[in-house]
């Protein structure tokens, strides 16, 4: 297999860590986990959970991050599979970067995200589900294609792992391995140092959870209902454009 870089971008609250455990159940693949969250709360100042041990774990220059990014891939595998955050991409940071990896776009309907989201934080922004940033990082990536990158609904995942990653690595060019249906449970070295905070549900997982019934607009706050309002613009921007569930896996 040719080398090819994965970047996987995810707002919060989606199953981006159990896509990222999928991808790193492949023997041929490595994967990154959030490499620009250091740089983003150096940046912001936000008051995350375990915000001095994640400054402390990783650089806090995103030119050193980005320029990891495209460099040799960890372990000298084929494929890398690097977890990103849309909202650690701050305007301040460059993308030049972006051009030479695969983008893929991973997406939760946002009154999803609110309601789980709101469990972990008090008071955040738009800004801060990524939304905004996702939208303008699809942008790009069509941009310079031409056409669409992938974007894949994490309930579809759920609904049918199999099929659906099996569309993805179509889309991506990758041989779809069905390791990664399933992976041994607990935590990985890979992990960022957040994951005590975070990972709780996945470290006990031994492959993707059956679908659960998604919190709707009504079922949340009117706090919330006003970012849900401002964000279904930028969803329905990336949703249009959503691998079929029906695709059949490429084995």
């Amino acid at each position: 297999m040719k080398a090819i870089r994965i970047a996987m971008w995810s707002g919060p609250r989606n199953i981006s860590t159990a896509m990222m455990r999928a991808f790193g159940a492949r023997v041929d693949c490595a994967v990154s986990d959030e490499p620009f969250y250091a740089a983003y709360l150096a940046a912001t100042g936000l008051d995350h959970p375990m915000r001095e041990a994640v400054i402390a774990s990783q650089p806090n220059d995103w030119r050193e991050v980005a320029a990891a990014m495209t460099g040799a891939i960890p372990e000298d595998k084929p494929l890398w599979y690097q977890k990103h955050m849309t909202q650690h991409m701050l305007p301040g940071f460059g993308r030049d970067w972006i051009d030479a990896v695969a983008n893929a776009f991973l997406i939760r309907a946002p009154e999803a995200v609110l309601a789980s989201y709101a469990q972990k934080r008090g008071e955040f922004t738009l800004e801060e589900i990524g939304l905004p940033a996702q939208a303008d990082l699809f942008e790009r990536a069509a941009e310079r294609l031409g056409k669409a990158p992938p974007v894949i609904a994490g309930a579809d995942v759920l609904a049918d792992p199999r099929r659906a990653l099996g569309a993805l690595c179509a889309a991506l060019d990758v041989t779809f391995d069905e390791a990664m249906l399933s992976w041994p449970p607990g935590r990985r070295a890979t992990d960022g140092v957040w994951a005590p905070a975070w990972y709780g549900a996945v470290e006990q997982s031994t492959g993707f959870g059956p679908p659960q019934r998604e919190a709707a607009f009504d079922d949340l706050p009117d706090r919330l209902k006003r970012i849900a309002e401002a964000a279904r613009p930028y969803y329905e921007k990336l949703e249009k454009h959503r691998l079929s569930g029906s695709a059949k896996a490429s084995v």
